[in-house]
């Protein structure tokens, strides 16, 4: 299906979803993480505008799944197919005779009318109920609901035939590894050889651009935007950062440069992806012990220890590191083949 054999016409807003939806904001100091919760959607850029997933409870204003957001400030629209709440300056669209995919359609085609705006010209609901958008229509001029669907889920195969292709080629077939292991524990500091925080820099100064921003955020390997700084910020990669407020605790193994934020610790040896994918999960242990009340900082990371597993010599075991999580990626493409089939 191509987009370019298609008639397009322009449609307002407001005449295919309905007037923007004024969303109750609420505060990430007060809401408790849970993996098993629901959506937290707030102004970013990138995963859906996902930024936690919070414990429910009923006093919660919560927004309608298949609709469609809008973050004020980023100008950026996503299509939530659950339950959620959202931040500050948060609004959405729901018209409950479109599906999923059509809306996904919509979504793309609003996002390309809205280049220009973003931090520093905001797009409110009451500007973006009086936006026009290009829309594929029909022999009768109507929009062309049947060819976004199609388009879509053509569009979906694809990709799920490019996953697959991929896990095939990565599958190895490991035995399984069991973690009966002796462990010991070791400062962070005896483990890292450079342990660095990253530099405050706030949203208005943030440049577009193609390079990580990574922050605070307990999801989306810690990704809080894509900019475009190259002065007075601090580089990593290959590395593990560190979520030393907002989400404390948080860490993760960033294999590409990125740009990390005062929120983010790095944390730097001579390690392969597979052992530091492995530290990355002890560490993440550590927001067990700290919250946004109690922040990691330089002095407290100076003094925190990590336990690994040991060789017979009672140092890391590194070899061992690396066998467990090939073994459980492994593992994990199996499940991925399963669920796309």
């Amino acid at each position: 299906m191509n987009l370019k054999d298609r008639t397009w016409k322009e449609f307002n807003i407001v005449d295919i979803l309905g007037p923007a939806n004024n969303s109750k904001a609420y505060h990430t100091d007060n809401l408790i993480s849970d993996k098993r919760g629901i959506p937290y959607i707030t102004r970013t850029n990138s995963n859906n505008g996902l930024s936690n997933t919070v414990k429910y409870n009923s006093s919660l204003k919560i927004n309608p799944s298949n609709s469609i957001t809008l973050g004020a400030e980023n100008a950026t629209f996503f299509v939530q197919p659950y339950n959620y709440i959202t931040g500050n300056k948060m609004y959405y669209y729901k018209n409950g005779k479109l599906g999923l995919n059509v809306l996904k359609f919509i979504a793309i085609c609003l996002n390309k009318s809205c280049l220009g705006y973003g931090y520093g010209l905001g797009l409110t609901g009451t500007r973006a109920n009086k936006r026009k958008f290009m829309l594929p229509v029909n022999s009768k001029g109507e929009p062309d609901y049947k060819f976004m669907e199609d388009y879509i889920k053509e569009h979906e195969a694809k990709l799920k035939n490019q996953y697959m292709d991929y896990i095939k080629s990565n599958v190895n077939y490991f035995k399984e590894i069991k973690l009966n292991k002796e462990w010991k524990e070791f400062f962070i500091s005896e483990i890292f050889e450079k342990i660095q925080r990253g530099k405050r820099l706030i949203k208005e100064h943030q440049e577009v651009g193609n390079i990580p921003y990574v922050s605070s955020t307990a999801l989306n390997n810690g990704i809080d935007n894509f900019i475009g700084n190259e002065t007075g910020v601090r580089k990593y990669g290959n590395c593990l950062s560190l979520a030393n407020s907002g989400s404390v605790g948080a860490c993760f193994y960033e294999p590409f440069e990125y740009i990390a934020s005062d929120h983010v610790t790095h944390l730097k040896g001579d390690y392969s992806k597979y052992s530091y994918l492995f530290m990355s999960c002890m560490l993440n242990r550590l927001s067990e012990k700290y919250n946004f009340n109690r922040e990691i900082n330089d002095t407290r990371i100076k003094r925190e220890k990590v336990f690994l597993p040991v060789d017979s010599k009672g140092e890391p075991d590194y070899k061992f590191m690396e066998d467990y999580m090939k073994y459980l990626e492994q593992k994990k493409l199996l499940e991925y083949i399963d669920y796309i089939k």
